[in-house]
């Protein structure tokens, strides 16, 4: 069982976690940006960063997804307005718009990311 003193020491080194989180996603407001997701999804904000909250939860605009696979070329699904949910964020990346609009993604193939599985 955990002590009292070490869940509170957890709590605070979580709330600390979440508060530089948030500030962080803030720099990437007007920026296009990908949401890697735990289940493997690849999704980007081509719009505007709508909202987040102090547990990262997003509202992406004019969003899609990137969809690989060792097949054919890279998919791209519009979603439009998406919700995430802060539990589901892996990683937010900015992405350089110069380097993404040369990129053929219809010619790129690549196995799709696995899920992220905490232990």
């Amino acid at each position: 069982m955990i002590s009292k003193c070490d869940r509170d020491s957890y709590i605070r080194r979580y709330v600390q976690f979440l508060t530089a989180m948030t500030s962080g996603i803030e720099s990437f407001a007007n920026k296009m940006i990908s949401v890697i997701t735990s289940d493997g999804r690849n999704i980007i904000q081509a719009g505007l960063l709508k909202g987040f909250d102090q547990t990262v939860n997003l509202i992406l605009h004019d969003s899609y997804e990137r969809v690989y696979s060792t097949q054919q070329g890279v998919e791209q699904v519009s979603l439009g307005l998406s919700l995430i949910r802060g539990d589901n964020v892996a990683v937010i990346g900015e992405i350089d718009e110069e380097i993404d609009r040369r990129l053929d993604f219809a010619n790129i193939k690549a196995e799709p990311l696995l899920p992220i599985w905490n232990i």
